[in-house]
């Protein structure tokens, strides 16, 4: 479980736990901190790819199959005991859809909520259309990653981080834009659907995740760009939102 989760906060007692999957490129330590904020009532459990962080020794997957293998492997038991949201950004989004797509196949289970941040459905037009990055070359590479924001000044001018940051985030690029899926012929999911997204951020097909639940379908736009999630009162109102609803969910659930 520690090789693939950060936790930093342990809750016996929490009623939910929130799954949170990393933009690309990204490391766990930005959710898993969530862990100390967030009230008793929600356990944080941050997934920790290969190639960074701890495993940065580990060759960086090259397929969202991977992915979902190694997180339902590990996760199975724990997503059974208690109830369970997922949350992921850009990235994160499409881990997140993939996961719980097959978490209800293969096993019949469904989170309480999910939560989607900053990226159009997989099988929406926009998505589909969008330009292939990680094939650029590195300096065309970092000039559109500073163009999105969100990226410390100080990590694109220090060429020795870039050695170890590029890698990752070039090859989480290469998952999303061969990964691959068909519009749901109908909802596949009945839980809740939150969309998060920066106003200021490239255009999203928001709309388009509606198809994946027949449950409740909320979009909220907050100010900022594509790491609109980083500032910290958009952060403190995306905290406030999940807890009130991973709170309420309990009543639902049980």
């Amino acid at each position: 479980m520690e090789k693939v989760i950060s936790c930093f906060m342990t809750r016996p007692e929490a009623v939910a736990r929130l799954i949170c999957f990393p933009w690309a490129g990204g490391g766990s330590i930005h959710y898993a901190r969530w862990g100390n904020v967030l009230s008793s009532s929600v356990e944080v459990y941050a997934v920790k790819l290969p190639g960074r962080e701890a495993r940065a020794k580990e060759p960086c997957f090259q397929n969202m199959q991977q992915i979902v293998d190694e997180v339902i492997s590990v996760l199975l038991p724990a997503l059974k005991e208690k109830p369970f949201a997922l949350f992921g950004h850009s990235f994160g989004a499409f881990t997140s859809f993939a996961v719980a797509d097959a978490l209800k196949k293969l096993h019949n289970l469904e989170p309480v909520h999910i939560f989607l941040s900053g990226a159009s459905a997989p099988y929406s037009e926009i998505r589909i259309k969008t330009p292939r990055r990680s094939n650029l070359s590195d300096d065309d590479f970092l000039k559109w990653m500073t163009s999105i924001g969100g990226t410390p000044p100080e990590l694109l001018s220090n060429p020795e981080i870039l050695q170890l940051f590029l890698p990752a985030l070039k090859a989480d690029l290469h998952i999303v834009e061969n990964y691959r899926c068909n519009k749901p012929e109908k909802p596949f999911l009945s839980c809740p659907v939150t969309c998060f997204d920066g106003k200021e951020d490239m255009p999203h097909d928001l709309q388009a995740w509606k198809d994946i639940t027949s449950g409740d379908f909320t979009i909220r736009m907050l100010e900022g760009s594509h790491f609109y999630l980083k500032e910290a009162a958009n952060e403190k109102h995306i905290l406030d939102y999940v807890t009130n609803h991973l709170e309420a969910c309990e009543m639902d659930y049980f």
